[in-house]
């Protein structure tokens, strides 16, 4: 039997080493093990591997295992798509610093004050986690430089460059005269990506990470068909039938996530939400209140909800069934995360938004069973009719 693969044996230093057992890490996962060694020799990478299989560590260690802690230039940069997830890989990055002195990490994005992010540039981060956007906003203000960052990664690149960030990222791509490494993380990997890729990598190293029994969540998908109006009654009766104590529930729109958050408040749920109007300080609370197990159910959009790396979410709902199949992958990979088992229900208001999750499941090889409550809050599964044969005339 083939030795499991420890991060010992990938050479690493003792400060990381010490930092990986005490977050209880003692294997890498196959994105890991297959990344770290080529970016520690300055490789350029391009991985695809889906959401939930620890990219972030991927790239983290040796970004970090670069770093030259005696030198107070800005060595490390990570482009995220949105804020929600600059925070949280800076958070990873900050977890994996517990045991050196000297290498400090930043994050900066849009939608918060410029003054407490220039003090924290101030404090020469050698590495910057960032939106494309903001980070340009700080360089034309002569906030940071760019011209000693030897190492870039894009995480979640194509969502980056799907969401109009194409010439930020090639604008800031341009500005890295010292770079000696490039990687590209993402789920799927799109034409733009291959583009940036084409521009700006050499020799990069391809690692594909497929889906497999070892990666993939364990969820149980449902699906439940009432009327439009009876979609919170539902959500409510569902979350409380089933005794859920962590949930996450999706809406496509800002103002549906408000107006469910508020039904489910009125109702006696400890419930809250997340979406693109709310300040972004209110935000960072609310999910860090989720994160602590201090929220039962968080409300969000798929903007929003990038980000949300919380090990045990009971289970997720779409009150609304999301306009793009990846979204929906994204949604589900909420639960069913750190080998234990989750659940995915979405609530179907109309027959074209049933027509939408079976084109999804076809999509994506996924079986969603369609359940029913019958009397009390029993959920039984329910009998998919075949449509009836049509004989034919002459």
């Amino acid at each position: 039997m083939e030795q499991e693969l420890t991060f010992r044996d990938l050479g690493l230093s003792e400060e990381i080493l010490k930092a990986l057992e005490k977050k209880g890490y003692g294997y890498p996962t196959r994105v890991q093990a297959e990344a770290i060694p080529p970016f520690l020799q300055w490789k350029d990478v391009i991985a695809k591997a889906p959401t939930g299989t620890g990219k972030t560590f991927a790239f983290g260690i040796p970004m970090i295992e670069h770093i030259d802690a005696d030198s107070e230039d800005l060595q490390g940069l990570v482009l995220a798509p949105t804020r929600e997830l600059a925070i949280q890989i800076c958070e990873e990055l900050r977890g994996l610093l517990r045991y050196y002195k000297d290498i400090r990490v930043a994050v900066v994005y849009g939608g918060q004050r410029m003054e407490p992010q220039i003090k924290a540039l101030n404090a020469k981060p050698q590495i910057v986690v960032a939106t494309p956007g903001r980070l340009m906003d700080h360089y034309n203000r002569k906030n940071l430089r760019l011209d000693k960052v030897h190492t870039v990664v894009l995480d979640e690149a194509d969502r980056m460059l799907d969401m109009g960030f194409f010439k930020d990222v090639t604008h800031i791509l341009d500005k890295l005269k010292n770079k000696k490494s490039m990687g590209l993380f993402s789920a799927t990997i799109s034409q733009e990506v291959m583009t940036v890729s084409w521009m700006y990598q050499r020799d990069e190293v391809e690692i594909t990470v497929p889906a497999d029994q070892d990666n993939k969540p364990d969820i149980d998908q449902y699906s439940l068909t009432v009327s439009p109006l009876e979609k919170t009654e539902t959500t409510l009766r569902l979350i409380r039938a089933m005794q859920y104590e962590r949930v996450i529930i999706f809406c496509n729109t800002k103002h549906m996530c408000q107006r469910l958050s508020d039904d489910l408040r009125r109702a006696g749920l400890d419930a809250d939400c997340i979406h693109g109007d709310i300040r972004q300080s209110t935000r960072e609370k609310t999910m860090k209140t989720f994160k602590d197990g201090k929220l039962a159910v968080l409300v969000a959009t798929d903007v929003a909800s990038r980000g949300i790396d919380v090990d045990d979410v009971d289970c997720v709902i779409n009150f609304d069934v999301p306009e793009e199949n990846e979204y929906y992958i994204h949604r589900i990979g909420r639960t069913g995360r750190a080998k234990r088992k989750g659940a995915a229900w979405s609530i179907l208001g109309n027959f074209p938004e049933k027509a939408k999750l079976d084109e999804i499941a076809k999509y994506s090889h996924f079986t969603v069973r369609p359940m029913k409550f019958i009397e009390g809050d029993l959920l039984v599964e329910e009998e998919v009719k075949k449509p009836p044969v049509r004989k034919r005339f002459r």
